[in-house]
């Protein structure tokens, strides 16, 4: 039961960030206001969005993480309610900035809790992040349909208000299983292992450290392609000459026959992360991280130079690997850092990746031409994974025969050993 709550804080997190931008649409045909107006207060939840990650974190390792999830529930729900409140839309602001710093407390609180909690039901660390990242990915897919189709039905206050009201229910359905919440299994404390020796301390401390290295630049890189391609998917399958998906005239540029092929598209890439999860549990998450990074240069490599529906194929198949990426970040930065301060590193991992997150949109902009489309962008995100590629090569560690030293210098202190040695 915890775990699935665990999960449902996932979706709800990105779910509740995308109601106001997919609302925003039928707020312009009751106000006849300008989309760009209407669209530029969410970047107030967006702000919040980053900036409450690195204090989630600290309060998440000082305090209670299953707490700091209860109060992500109340908060997106309260803030929810209060911007279904508001008749005017620039009256959002607070419901927005509420919404932007209960999502906030997920990825540095709810990560470190899916790992944590994974054991108890079975599955491993990597698997647990798989199975969570799913639906993470699935509140993308569902907050355009879902948010949609309340609005139309009951207006956009009502996107707000039945979602809000659903949050808060959820929150005060788990603060109960807030009490007593049970010791993870990786952080239980090992019984008659002898100590490690000076030197395996040294060099279990110096690979941990490069390893949050690799996670860091890792962030930076991948921040950038995750968000240049959640955004601008859309536009881009509705830009390829490709029959029957450009919809509407060419002043309003109307795509919804590509925003549906989108959604769909990141729908099926969201289960790329069960097959993912369960591959980092068995195998190095050096190589597989290699496996799915260097495809990205290739295609997006392609991709500034192919259109058509070859341009399509190639995007329903870099999709899923930007996506089947990202367990692997999440299990290194489980087993490399330690469990007295592992929110706050997800904190700053995640306030790096979505401090970059928020330049993608100008970015998309700039680069972006009547003539040429996205094929600058393409290159940009090329070289960006080729950088993922170049830390992992520089700073992970390679494949080795001593497997158990490995695994012990990115698992945390007392964590029993697989009886399959294992690199990182």
């Amino acid at each position: 039961m915890r775990f699935l709550f665990v999960n449902i804080g996932h979706a709800y997190a990105h779910f509740f960030l995308l109601i106001y931008p997919t609302v925003v649409v039928v707020m312009q045909v009751e106000s006849g206001g300008d989309y760009g107006d209407l669209l530029l207060p969410s970047t107030v939840g967006f702000v919040c969005f980053a900036a409450g990650t690195l204090p989630a974190g600290w309060l998440g390792d000082r305090w209670s993480r299953p707490a700091m999830l209860a109060l992500q529930f109340l908060l997106l729900g309260l803030g929810a309610l209060l911007a279904a409140a508001r008749e005017d839309a620039s009256l959002l602001l607070p419901g927005l900035a509420l919404i932007g710093l209960g999502a906030s407390i997920y990825h540095p609180v709810g990560l470190p809790l899916a790992a944590e909690t994974g054991p108890r039901v079975g599955i491993g660390v990597g698997r647990a992040l798989g199975v969570n990242g799913v639906w993470g990915n699935m509140g993308v897919a569902a907050a355009p349909l879902l948010s949609g189709w309340l609005a139309v039905r009951l207006g956009w206050q009502g996107a707000f208000l039945v979602p809000g009201a659903l949050s808060l229910a959820t929150g005060l359905a788990f603060l109960p299983l807030c009490r007593n919440w049970p010791r993870p299994v990786q952080d239980a404390p090992a019984a008659g292992k002898p100590a490690a020796s000076t030197a395996a301390s040294a060099a279990a401390t110096a690979e941990r450290w490069r390893i949050m290295a690799f996670l860091l630049v890792a962030a930076l890189f991948g921040g950038l392609i995750f968000a240049a391609m959640t955004v601008a998917l859309p536009k881009m399958l509705a830009e390829t000459p490709a029959a029957g998906l450009r919809i509407g005239d060419a002043a309003t540029g109307a795509t919804l026959g590509a925003a549906g092929l989108a959604s769909l598209v990141f729908a099926l890439a969201a289960f790329a992360q069960l097959p993912s999860g369960r591959a980092v549990d068995r195998f190095g998450a050096r190589r597989l991280i290699l496996l799915v990074a260097v495809p990205q240069i290739l295609l997006f490599a392609l991709l500034a130079l192919l259109q058509g529906w070859v341009a399509i194929l190639l995007l329903a198949l870099v999709v899923p690997l930007i996506f089947g990426e990202i367990p692997m970040h999440d299990s290194l930065a489980v087993r490399a850092a330690d469990p007295r301060w592992r929110a706050r590193f997800f904190a700053a991992k995640y306030m790096l990746s979505l401090g970059v997150s928020s330049a993608a949109v100008p970015l998309i902009a700039w680069l972006h031409g009547p003539e040429v489309g996205f094929r600058a962008l393409f290159a940009l995100l090329a070289v960006a994974a080729g950088g993922i590629v170049v830390a992992a090569l520089l700073l992970l560690p390679g494949a080795r025969p001593a497997g158990d030293r490995v695994a012990a210098v990115v698992a945390p202190a007392g964590m029993a050993q697989t009886k399959r040695p294992r690199s990182i």
